[in-house]
């Protein structure tokens, strides 16, 4: 069996985490974390997700529940997340990393602790949003400069980042193939008299509101056709099955700091 910590247990994808381990027959869920002051410190992780006891206390500390676990998997805060990351390594065990909203010091951080453990990280651990990652860097590359190129994103109205750590992944995706460097030419929306659109621009768009799961669009437009690739997450739970299997896949990778691609090509394999 494959024991398993949830961090931001009571959040939306804690709570579906937690629905999704319960299907599985290779894991179990040993840890459910949040923080100390939360109103459910106590309460059984089970019954917070809506499936009834399954034995398991909410705690605010990881430190004690990592002694009985193989991997963490970790969606809270950046702060967070980042000390949550030295007591994983300080006791060698894994993790999955699907918080977002990192600044540059942060991630060089978490890239130099990961280097010492089995460590999946990812923006978007929706498993359609990495195949489309990796069809973005085809498209890319056959339609060349010639497209102007525009990313939108939409989330529910409590998402804290904008713009999304998955926004930012396409673009960047899109950017390097075509020889960018995103923070020259990237625009975070526009306002007022901005004159004509430099022909290199990348914009990105946030969209917030209700309780939209994920949506996300790439516009590549040229005079007489444009070309839209979109991904729909209607629910938490796209999210929470590509965490999971990124979980059953990282606890035998090798160390270092891995992506959910390595974990698709990896279970098509061997799957």
């Amino acid at each position: 069996m494959i024991r398993i910590v949830i961090t931001g247990v009571c959040g939306r994808m804690g709570r579906c985490i937690t629905q999704g381990i319960a299907q599985q027959t290779d894991m179990e869920l040993v840890g459910a974390i949040q923080y100390p002051s939360h109103p459910h410190i106590g309460s059984d992780a089970g019954v917070v997700a809506g499936i009834g006891e399954i034995g398991v206390p909410i705690t605010g500390k990881l430190e004690d529940a990592l002694q009985n676990a193989d991997v963490v998997i970790e969606f809270s805060k950046p702060k967070a997340t980042l000390e949550h990351l030295q007591q994983v390594v300080s006791t060698e065990k894994a993790i999955v990393i699907g918080t977002t909203g990192f600044d540059s010091d942060e991630l060089a951080t978490i890239k130099a602790l990961a280097s010492e453990i089995r460590c999946v990280m990812a923006p978007n651990m929706s498993l359609g949003v990495n195949v489309m990652i990796q069809a973005l860097d085809l498209i890319a590359k056959a339609l060349g400069d010639d497209y102007n190129i525009e990313v939108i994103e939409a989330h529910h109205n409590h998402k804290s980042d904008s713009p999304s750590g998955t926004a930012l992944r396409l673009a960047e995706t899109v950017a390097t193939t075509l020889g960018r460097d995103l923070d020259e030419v990237g625009i975070h929306g526009r306002h007022g008299i901005v004159g004509a659109r430099p022909k290199k621009q990348i914009g990105i768009h946030a969209v917030r509101g209700g309780d939209t799961a994920g949506d996300h669009t790439m516009l590549f437009t040229t005079e007489g056709e444009q070309l839209s690739v979109i991904h729909r997450a209607h629910s938490p739970e796209a999210y929470a099955k590509g965490a999971i299997r990124a979980a059953r896949w990282v606890v035998n990778a090798p160390k270092g700091l891995h992506d959910v691609s390595e974990v698709l090509f990896h279970s098509q394999k061997h799957d």
